[in-house]
């Protein structure tokens, strides 16, 4: 008589609650792992999205100087910064090999510039000289002024005598704010 109640309660509830426990132990265990899996990836995306923030900041802090001088450049008067810089760039070139032979403001934007919300003014412009003056001018001059977009470039043989000579005829949209 004793001995179904000592089997009962002291070996059969014992191992059916030893086996709850360690089942249920089981289960919170699987249950923590995963997400501890899940809240650790979703932390390292945090970090790596973190980091790359941290990166673009730091990108544009050492832009903003650049973007400053650009924002200064397009806010200034197009017509007079231009004939101001290709007075500077003809003082450093031969003058027998660049020489600007005509420039005049537009009334309106060229192709791009008409269309665009954004306000532009048109320049154009004629030059003569050697292909690599002029080339050395133009280079110059857009490095200068970023805010310049050419529209149209023709290039003749010059009515001079002189065979390396060229006439440059060059008409370029200008962006303003």
């Amino acid at each position: 008589m004793y001995k179904q109640t000592i089997i009962l309660f002291g070996i059969v509830i014992p191992v059916i609650i030893a086996i709850a426990v360690i089942g249920a132990s089981g289960y919170f265990r699987n249950k923590i792992t995963t997400s501890f899996a899940t809240k650790t990836q979703h932390y390292a995306g945090n970090e790596k999205s973190r980091m790359g923030a941290l990166e673009i900041e730091a990108q544009l802090s050492r832009q903003q100087e650049a973007s400053a001088g650009w924002q200064n450049l397009v806010g200034q008067e197009t017509f007079s910064l231009v004939t101001t810089n290709l007075r500077g760039i003809a003082e450093s070139l031969p003058p027998k090999e660049f020489q600007q032979t005509s420039f005049e403001r537009l009334g309106q934007a060229g192709a791009f510039g008409s269309v665009s919300a954004q306000k532009s003014s048109g320049l154009k412009f004629s030059f003569r000289g050697t292909y690599r003056s002029v080339q050395r001018a133009f280079l110059e001059l857009e490095t200068r002024m970023p805010n310049l977009q050419l529209e149209e470039l023709r290039i003749d043989p010059s009515a001079n005598a002189e065979s390396s000579l060229l006439d440059f005829h060059v008409v370029y949209s200008a962006w303003e704010n």
